[in-house]
């Protein structure tokens, strides 16, 4: 491998993905590093990943942005879960929330207790256990110091961009404006040494990150990664996104509506609302989805709806020689569970784990590369998941996804908790035990069978700790302000 000094990072491409590079790099690393992101103000970005999960919050904190600061500065509302709508069957509907389900014990989780209680007639619905899913229910929501309330946000993906590009060059970020043209090559070791831009402008670097999109400008079309594709599980490949005025109060959750090949988003922020058709082409043509998204769009529209194209699967190499890829260029799973800016930010923060200042090496980038495709994996597999376990058969999509054959990671997490109500968190999951539960049960997947350690609890015990939990959660909602009279008070914007 290459033994040079890596001291020149150069980031292609702008966006989200670039600078929440830029941003982190240079708050982090910035002094011992010579940072450049190349991007043109002529190609524009996808843009419309705009729901985050919570572990945005502790890489914002790594940034060392203000809270208040950001939320304004993006538009952004809180986010307590995702609404799923006619998920299982037409007129479903479950939430998945970000908190936690009861107290767990160290030999069983809550929901083997819950489920023990609901076989005796002395539970109520999962979700009245969980405070963030009340809160979300009831359109609630405060924070502060002393709250304990897990959450995310919803915000405004090109001002999130242009609010990192302000503090990245305020931390030494160069930002050169122009279009790449060439990317140059070392003749023998096939490293990039140079970005050559339209203009004849050549920015060299040690390390090069490719932020430029499904095209993967360089970690594909110069050093041929590959792709696996993920297409057999993972239907859908076209989007729609569209901006209406908001009509309402922000609810402080994400809505995903299924329809007959796909599903809509609907997402609130403060100055509007970000709206969106996901579909399968091959059950569903453009103009058949453009006619959907615009018959079921609440508010009027401020923009024209644009298709974006994509590819479900993963980059088999997202680093590849000294070329990183990030956001887009390195796979994308879909945007149902909002997971792609948690993966730039996860990358980027493992990429500052591991970074490379004395030379790249073969175990550093083969440990970089093991770590993003298991992440990646795990997170397919939950998305798989909302789709396999539909008992719709009103359309061929859902008929499709029902049928299929799953990896086989999936069908063993499948199998466990039908038969025995287990659910786990693995060290390379991001989704925590009750994220699987909520999802699971909410798609009318019913475990068989409980750890029978619940059933040494007497019932009148049990019966009354979930009426104590039940009620202490109702009193903590009781006492919260709306959800849009804490966003008006904590992070509107000011008056100019």
């Amino acid at each position: 491998m290459d033994g040079q000094e890596v001291r020149k990072v150069v980031i292609a491409g702008g966006g989200t993905a670039g600078w929440i590079a830029a941003a982190a790099l240079s708050r982090q690393l910035g002094r011992l590093l010579d940072i450049t992101l190349v991007e043109s103000d002529e190609i524009g970005t996808v843009g419309v990943g705009e729901s985050t999960i919570p572990t945005a919050r502790s890489f914002n904190a790594l940034l060392g942005l203000d809270e208040r600061e950001f939320m304004r500065a993006t538009q952004a509302t809180f986010k307590l879960g995702i609404a799923f709508e006619d998920w299982a069957r037409l007129g479903d509907r479950y939430l998945h929330s970000f908190g936690q389900i009861g107290t767990s014990t160290w030999i069983a989780d809550f929901h083997h207790f819950w489920l023990e209680a609901r076989a005796r007639r002395i539970a109520g619905g999962l979700g009245d256990y969980c405070f963030e899913l009340q809160a979300a229910e009831a359109g609630k929501f405060a924070t502060g110091p002393d709250a304990a309330i897990n959450y995310a946000y919803h915000l405004d993906a090109t001002l999130y961009g242009r609010y990192l590009r302000e503090r990245s060059e305020r931390q030494g970020v160069s930002r050169v404006e122009g279009k790449i043209g060439q990317v140059e090559q070392d003749p023998e070791s096939g490293f990039i040494r140079a970005l050559v831009l339209e203009s004849g402008a050549r920015i060299e670097g040690d390390l090069f990150i490719d932020c430029t999109g499904f095209r993967g400008l360089l970690i594909e079309q110069t050093l041929k990664a590959g792709y696996e594709d993920w297409g057999q599980w993972l239907a859908t490949d076209s989007a729609l996104a569209v901006q209406t005025g908001s009509v309402g109060p922000a609810l402080p959750y994400t809505r995903a509506i299924a329809h007959e090949a796909g599903w809509q988003w609907r997402i609130p922020l403060q100055h509007r609302v970000g709206n969106g058709l996901v579909y399968s082409s091959a059950h569903m043509d453009d103009d058949a989805a453009q006619a959907l998204l615009m018959a079921k769009l609440e508010g009027d529209a401020l923009t024209e709806p644009r298709v974006i194209r994509y590819r479900t699967g993963r980059r088999r190499k997202t680093w590849e020689k000294n070329c990183v890829a990030l956001g887009l260029a390195s796979g994308f799973v879909e945007p149902l569970e909002s997971t792609s800016i948690h993966l730039i930010m996860i990358a980027v923060t493992r990429l500052m784990q591991m970074f490379p200042f004395s030379g790249i090496s073969e175990p550093v980038v083969r440990r970089f590369n093991d770590q993003a495709q298991n992440e990646l994996e795990r997170i397919r597999d939950f998305i798989i998941l909302h789709y396999k376990l539909t008992e719709r058969d009103d359309s061929a999509f859902w008929r499709q996804c029902r049928d299929m054959d799953v990896p086989a990671t999936l069908a063993d997490r499948i199998g466990l908790f039908r038969e025995a109500g287990f659910a786990y968190q693995a060290s390379d999951d991001l989704f925590r035990v009750d994220s699987w539960v909520q999802v699971m049960l909410g798609q009318r997947l019913e475990p068989l069978g409980n750890h029978q350690v619940s059933r040494l609890m007497p019932p009148e015990r049990m019966q009354q700790s979930l009426a104590d939990l039940k009620s202490k959660i109702a009193a903590a909602v009781q006492r919260m302000p709306t959800h849009q009279d804490f966003i008006e008070q904590y992070c509107a914007p000011i008056p100019a």
